[in-house]
């Protein structure tokens, strides 16, 4: 019943996999690369053009025929003359485009926060593009590199056409991805396969290699930084992006007695570390480090003066702390903060703000801040925290 499967390839080593475990299987497999977005990294290249790269090189390891969809300008043409008032053209990507984005702003006007994932799972990748693998390139059916299962079967071999589907939590549960499918319609779930609801991530990173897609094996995952318990090391949630949390921020993770706040960011490795309670030390601070300070006065750390007892906050609603700025050493633009008493969520990025008296001196940059006491013991358990986090990230 199932002959022509059309498989979203992203240029992932999870989609490369489930292509290569579907041609296993006999089907007749085509990739379908969807572009939604020019996303540009730190160094200004376009990220989606390397996924390209990468989708066709699989294909043609895997001698699978690609086909490329661009959804960019549509997308951007429905957003702004959407905002300009112009009338706009009715098409079928269209309809679809601006269901996705009305739904979005819709939640944003409302107050609410809405989760972009789960939208664009279901109004683009399980609608848009279940249409148009169905529509267009004649597919039976549909698959993805998610780490998901369905009660028909990982390759729909319990199909039932009069049987009602049911979305499975897959045998990997750290990467179990039901949370973000869950908005999909029944009517796609039970024309989509799931290769990998079976595997391990492990399993897969470990296939790639030995069928000559290492390199998709090492590339950067696109999804899920680490929420770590900054206590006990455990991987305790995941997120889509670092730039969305501050420090002090709730977390609101399930199934938790206590609630997580956000205590330390670790960028290089995509990792935040959560603090159980409120009121937890690691979310405390006394010493910061800044940049050079803009002075609204003569520069009171000149002339052979080593330090400056004045008053701080970060936060203009905050109350005053006194403090000593001292220049940090080797460096004669820096200045490091010693606050009188530690404060809650100081967050690398926001401002450091002197008063004296009535007088506002100016201000510096905050870069990083720790605390005085524990510096020494954190840094010690942070080494094996870290190391844990790597190990469970590699599977």
């Amino acid at each position: 019943m199932f002959r022509n499967i059309v498989i979203g390839v992203s240029g992932g080593v999870d989609s490369a996999i489930s292509a290569l475990l579907l041609k296993q299987k006999g089907y007749n497999v085509i990739g379908l690369f969807m572009k939604n977005w020019d996303e540009f990294d730190e160094m200004g290249a376009c990220s989606g053009e390397q996924d390209y790269r990468d989708a066709e090189f699989t294909c043609q390891k895997l001698d699978i025929e690609l086909h490329m969809v661009n959804y960019v300008k549509e997308y951007w043409n429905s957003v702004f003359r959407c905002k300009l008032g112009f009338p706009l053209p009715v098409s079928f990507f269209f309809r679809f485009f601006f269901s996705y984005i009305s739904a979005f702003l819709e939640d944003y006007q409302n107050g609410l926060t809405p989760n972009p994932d789960i939208l664009c799972n279901k109004y683009i990748k399980f609608d848009l593009f279940y249409k148009y693998a169905r529509g267009h390139l004649h597919g039976d059916a549909i698959a993805t590199g998610h780490y998901a299962k369905t009660s028909f079967g990982n390759f729909l071999e319990h199909y039932n056409a009069n049987g009602d589907v049911n979305l499975l939590i897959p045998r990997d549960t750290f990467k179990d991805q039901t949370f973000f499918l869950s908005g999909i319609q029944r009517h796609t779930l039970s024309r989509t396969m799931f290769p990998l609801g079976d595997s391990l991530k492990s399993d897969v990173k470990l296939l790639a290699r030995k069928c000559g897609l290492e390199r998709l094996a090492h590339k950067k995952e696109s999804t899920g930084i680490c929420f770590v318990d900054i206590d006990s090391g455990h991987i305790v949630g995941t997120h889509g992006g670092i730039h969305e949390w501050t420090i002090g921020q709730r977390c609101r993770l399930a199934s938790y007695l206590r609630p997580y706040f956000v205590a330390k960011k670790d960028v290089a490795n995509n990792t935040i570390y959560v603090a159980s309670g409120h009121e937890h030390p690691s979310l405390y601070s006394d010493i910061i480090n800044a940049s050079a300070p803009n002075w609204l006065c003569n520069d009171p750390l000149g002339a052979g003066t080593s330090e400056l007892r004045c008053r701080f906050r970060f936060q203009h609603t905050k109350p005053l702390v006194d403090c000593t700025v001292k220049r940090t050493k080797g460096n004669t633009s820096g200045v490091v903060i010693t606050l009188d008493k530690p404060l809650r969520a100081l967050t690398p990025g926001q401002y450091a703000v002197f008063y004296s008296g009535s007088a506002c001196l100016g201000s510096a940059r905050i870069i990083s801040a720790s605390a005085k006491v524990a510096e020494s013991e954190n840094k010690l358990a942070r080494v094996g925290v870290e190391e844990r986090v790597r190990s469970m990230k590699q599977r």
